[in-house]
C-alpha cells in the first residue's frame, strides 16, 4: 500500500497479514504512518498505489462494502458531544439498522456505561468517551474492529481494563487492528508490526521480533545519570544506542563491544549493590535498533 501527501510517503509499500481472529497492533512513533494506514485499510482514503483485501473486499473498488463490515474507533473522540450516550448508541445501531435494544444493554452493561446512559457525551471523562466509542463501533457487530491508539491519554486501570475486553472481543473470534505508539502494548498483541517513517521495519509475534534483535547484546544496570559519562559511553566502540529508564540504564552494542572499556566507565556510575548485566532484549530495544539503521 502507498500513500502521498504531496512529496511526503505517508505510507511507502507497507505490505500486512492479518488472521482472522487475532489481535495485531501496529506500532511506532508519532508520524510513523499508523493512522494514515488504518484510514487506508478502513475506506476512509484511496490509495495511490498497490492494493489490498479487508475481509475478502477490495480496497481499491469496494470501499464502501468494506466501511458497511468493519467497526472503526477513530483517534480522536468521533461521537456527538450533545447527544446522551444511549442515543449515541442508538443512532450508530440505527445507521447500520441493528437497533436491537438487547445488544444496546450488553454493550452499556459490557463498557460500563448503563449508569451514564442519559448523560451528554461530552460530559463522559476521557476514559469513558474512549468505551462510548468502542461500544458504537460495535454496535452491529462486526467481524473486524479497527482501534486507531484507543488507549492514548488513559490511565494505567483503564488501559489494562481496555485490554481485558480486547481479548474478550478476540476470544468471541472477532480480528482487532490495533495501533499504539506504547511499545509495552506491542506484549498484549498476537502479531506485530513496526512502522517508521511510513515503511514496515519488522513484522512477527512479540517473540519473533525480539530474536530480530540478532547478533547484538544488550545490557542494562541501575546507575546515576550523568550526562558526560553517558556521552563517554556513546564512544566505545561497538555501542549503538543508550536507553534510559528511570535508574536504569540499557545499552545496545555489537557483539565485538568493547566490554572491558563499557565496565570501567559504568563502573563509576552504578548504584549501590548494582552491575552491568546482559538482559534479554524488550519489544523497545528491538524498535530502536531497527529503526536506527535506516
Amino acid at each position: 500500500m502507498c500513500k502521498h501527501f504531496g512529496e511526503t510517503d505517508a505510507v511507502n509499500g507497507v505490505s500486512l497479514s492479518i488472521g482472522r481472529g487475532e489481535i495485531y497492533g501496529l506500532l511506532g512513533p508519532n508520524a510513523a504512518g499508523k493512522s494514515t494506514t488504518i484510514r487506508l485499510l478502513t475506506g476512509i482514503l484511496v490509495l495511490d498505489g498497490g492494493q489490498a483485501k479487508v475481509l475478502g473486499f477490495d480496497l481499491a473498488t469496494e470501499r464502501e462494502q468494506i466501511k458497511r463490515s468493519i467497526g472503526y474507533v477513530a483517534q480522536h473522540f468521533g461521537l456527538y458531544p450533545e447527544l446522551t450516550v444511549a442515543e449515541n448508541l442508538d443512532f450508530y445501531s440505527a445507521i447500520y439498522g441493528q437497533q436491537s435494544s438487547d445488544n444496546q444493554l450488553d454493550l452499556l452493561e459490557r463498557y460500563d456505561l448503563k449508569r451514564f446512559s442519559r448523560q451528554r457525551a461530552g460530559t463522559l471523562s476521557g476514559g469513558y468517551r474512549r468505551r462510548l466509542s468502542i461500544a458504537c463501533a460495535l454496535a452491529h457487530d462486526p467481524e473486524l474492529v479497527f482501534l486507531d491508539e484507543p488507549t492514548a491519554g488513559i490511565d494505567p486501570l483503564t488501559r489494562k481494563e481496555l485490554w481485558d475486553g480486547f481479548y474478550d472481543l478476540a476470544a468471541e473470534g472477532k480480528t482487532l487492528f490495533v495501533t499504539t505508539h506504547y511499545m509495552e502494548e506491542a506484549e498484549r498483541c498476537s502479531t506485530v508490526a513496526f512502522l517508521n517513517k511510513g515503511g514496515k521495519v519488522a513484522e512477527g509475534s512479540p517473540d519473533e521480533i525480539k530474536n530480530m534483535i540478532g547478533d547484538r547484546i544488550v545490557f542494562a544496570a541501575r546507575t546515576r545519570y550523568e550526562p558526560p559519562a553517558q556521552s563517554m559511553i556513546r564512544d566505545v566502540s561497538g555501542v549503538q544506542m543508550l536507553n534510559r529508564l528511570g535508574e536504569e540504564l540499557r545499552i545496545i552494542a555489537d557483539a565485538g563491544v568493547d566490554e572491558g572499556r563499557l565496565n570501567a566507565i559504568i563502573r563509576e556510575l552504578l548504584l549501590p549493590g548494582q552491575s552491568l548485566r546482559r538482559v534479554a532484549p524488550s519489544i523497545e530495544d528491538v524498535f530502536i535498533a531497527l529503526t536506527q539503521e535506516q
